[in-house]
């Protein structure tokens, strides 16, 4: 059950009914239905994970309680601790058993030593990489005296499990939410209304530009042995443009439907593609993630290690993103990719430019200076390689296809084809282009905006509606079978 799916909008539907006029007197009911809610469209993907999700809620939820009552600093950092082995041993077992195992095996037989061992049929958890960073949070801020911890467990378990970012985000703190399902909701008419424009804005970026992507992504990565250097560059540039549409669009999504319930939930995109260095991209992609490992992970690791110097922050930096890498999923892709990112860092940590925010300048045209725009691409192409590595199945495939892109081949004119008929598709790629070049305008235009259809500074209503039909036309003309997120496998 999909955002973009005609089973979540029933499932939707009956539960906002039941939510504000059925439940609306009563806040301990309206979080009962949240978690209801919650745990029926979790399990509608497979019930036989709904188990660890509760368990799992529960035993942080003691803990909570627990670190909060401790007499001693040694308990509370003790207890702390258990929490943390505890979220990150769930997902060690789930996420990496086998990819452990088989990296030894396939170490040892390189050294031709034969091994006994085998994976297991070990079922990854939806959700799981998400939730568990939220389960983490909670235990970590309680010991750093953030803030009490909650007695009310239904509330608590709605937090944890909260239907519109359980699969993919945003991962919002403790600190966010919990105050929020504690306190009486009311319909808010306008942020309901913003809300309804950003999940049409989300749908838009899915439905219209990342599936209609995906088709010609996914077949250069499958044939890219075929393909000239032009093309895959082609490719790697137009995953990019996928992963970043299929993703905020989901985080769009989200946060709208949230606040149709009247939530307000954590920005998780900024507009990275106007990022004019890696860091300022950081800074824009995924931001509930990257402010996570930055708060728990970085930091600690940069205050301990300062007395080194700039040596000491770029072994943090190093560390974190190696984290973002396999935080993604077990696969020597995503350490390379985490790696790569990571010493992309090094040369703006030398410099002293890691922590600058880049002011953008633009021209008289409203559009960014020559410099700028200079600067956006070389950021836009650091990013293209390190997802040619996400996006690859073997680090063997990724250099094979990198090495194809840097090939005399890439003075060429881009081959878009269709692969039955091997003719170019005008009636395809035409549009595809036009709806991608509306996303990137469109967004350049709201940079300054919460997200895409945030029209605020619009009056006439009838331009306001000209926009939503014209979206709404191009979703249901290009719309196909519906796809599942890619980042609901991570």
């Amino acid at each position: 059950m999909i955002f973009n799916s005609i089973s979540f909008l029933i499932f939707f539907l009956i539960f906002f009914f039941l939510y504000w006029f059925v439940f609306n007197k009563n806040l301990k009911l309206q979080n009962l239905l949240i978690l209801i809610g919650s745990y029926v469209f979790y399990a509608w993907a497979s019930w036989k994970i709904l188990p660890i999700l509760v368990i799992s809620t529960l035993i942080f939820y003691k803990l909570g309680i627990a670190v909060f009552s401790a007499k001693s600093e040694k308990n509370k950092n003790l207890l702390t601790a258990l929490g943390v082995i505890s979220g990150a041993g769930m997902l060690l077992y789930f996420k990496y058993t086998n990819f452990f195992i088989s990296s030894f095996k396939n170490l040892f037989e390189s050294f031709g030593l034969q091994t006994n061992l085998h994976t297991f049929n070990i079922i990854l958890p939806l959700g799981i990489s998400f939730y568990t960073f939220r389960l983490l949070s909670y235990v970590i801020d309680i010991n750093r005296g953030k803030y009490e911890p909650t007695c009310d467990i239904g509330g608590f378990s709605a937090y944890v499990a909260f239907f519109p970012c359980l699969l993919a985000g945003p991962i919002d703190r403790p600190n966010t939410l919990i105050p929020q399902l504690q306190k009486k909701r009311g319909f808010d008419y306008d942020l309901a209304v913003d809300g309804c424009r950003q999940i049409l804005w989300g749908a838009f970026k899915k439905i219209v530009v990342a599936d209609n992507c995906a088709t010609f992504v996914n077949d250069v990565f499958v044939s890219y042995q075929t393909y000239s250097g032009s093309t895959l560059l082609l490719g790697g540039a137009f995953y990019t443009f996928q992963l970043y549409a299929d993703f905020s669009g989901y985080s769009d999504m989200a946060i709208g439907l949230g606040k149709l319930l009247g939530f307000k939930l954590t920005k998780n995109f900024n507009y990275p593609f106007f990022a004019q260095n890696i860091a300022d991209y950081w800074r824009r992609w995924h931001i509930s993630l990257t402010s996570w490992l930055t708060d728990y992970v970085f930091m600690p690791l940069n205050i301990r290690w300062r007395d080194l110097g700039n040596w000491g922050t770029v072994m943090a930096v190093l560390i974190t993103f190696e984290l973002i890498g396999l935080w993604h999923g077990a696969n020597w892709t995503f350490v390379v990719f985490g790696l790569y990112h990571g010493l992309l860092f090094i040369p703006l940590i030398l410099l002293g430019a890691t922590f600058k925010k880049k002011k953008m300048e633009t021209n008289k045209l409203g559009l960014p200076t020559l410099k700028c725009f200079g600067k956006i691409l070389l950021t836009f192409f650091l990013v293209t390689f390190g997802f040619i590595i996400f996006r690859s199945e073997t680090i063997e495939q990724a250099v094979q296809y990198m090495g194809g892109i840097f090939d005399k081949s890439l003075l060429n004119i881009p081959l878009l084809t269709n692969r039955e008929s091997l003719l170019i598709d005008r009636e395809y790629y035409i549009p595809m282009f036009v709806n991608l070049c509306i996303l990137i305008f469109t967004e350049w235009l709201q940079r300054d905006k919460e997200h895409g259809l945030q029209l605020d500074g619009i009056k006439s209503h009838i331009v306001k509606f000209g926009i939503y039909y014209i979206l709404i036309i191009l979703i249901l003309w290009f719309g196909k079978e519906s796809e599942t997120f890619i980042y609901f496998q991570f």
